[in-house]
């Protein structure tokens, strides 16, 4: 007879907290959810949930993600994972973070109404629960590597958008000003952007013509060695 040396190890929870980030109004966003339980009841909080047996990691972050935004296929990355022994007050619980990109203009409204979760800007939310403040900044670290490396900021952007959105988008991710005509060149050089012949009117009466990120081009481009690198 096989003995099952795991039942007499010890049996821990594994969370998944996701990390949301928006764009909108040229500055950086983050979805946050008020608990309506126990501990910290009334306190604003990441948006989680507990990993269940038939789940993997990444199946468990969609859910979640899903659950509260009603939304798919969303950029997300694993960034961390949090072990300390006290972290959460009620019972000995792991959690593994996941930061997720999603373009607030397509996010469902009505879901904000239904549940107690709203967007703050990121220079200014609320202290959050636990360990979760350290979450977001390793989140945010995290999101600044990669976007210098990797085009995930048109994930935040509408399909189409102009080229000064482009740039506060990146000056809201890495919090610091760029220079106009170097990102312009920067963003030509890489061939990766078609102009449309629409504008958008909002800004002056000569408007700012519009752009699309071509996915399709940039996989290419990988596949033949391309790097991209702001």
């Amino acid at each position: 007879m096989v003995l099952n040396n795991y039942r007499k190890e010890d049996k821990v929870l594994l969370a998944v907290d996701c990390i949301i980030f928006g764009f909108y109004q040229e500055e950086l966003k983050i979805l946050l959810v008020q608990r309506d339980f126990e501990p910290a009841k009334g306190e604003w909080s990441l948006i989680g949930g507990f990993l269940k047996k038939e789940e993997d990691l990444d199946i468990a972050a969609t859910r979640i993600l899903n659950h509260l935004t009603g939304l798919n296929n969303v950029y997300m990355e694993q960034v961390h994972s949090y072990s300390k022994l006290d972290r959460d007050p009620e019972e000995r619980t792991i959690s593994v973070t996941y930061f997720a990109l999603i373009d607030i203009a397509h996010h469902c409204k009505d879901l904000l109404k239904q549940n107690p979760i709203k967007w703050f800007d990121l220079k200014d939310f609320p202290e959050l629960i636990f360990d979760h403040n350290d979450m977001v900044q390793d989140a945010l670290t995290s999101l600044r590597n990669r976007v210098g490396t990797k085009p995930i900021g048109f994930e935040l952007l509408p399909e189409k958008f102009t080229m000064r959105q482009l740039q506060k988008l990146y000056e809201a991710i890495l919090d610091t000003e760029l220079d106009k005509r170097n990102f312009i060149n920067k963003f030509n050089s890489f061939d990766l952007l078609t102009k449309l012949k629409e504008k958008d009117m909002s800004s002056s009466k000569k408007g700012a013509f519009l752009f699309e990120f071509d996915e399709d081009k940039y996989q290419k481009k990988v596949e033949e060695g391309f790097c991209f690198k702001i």
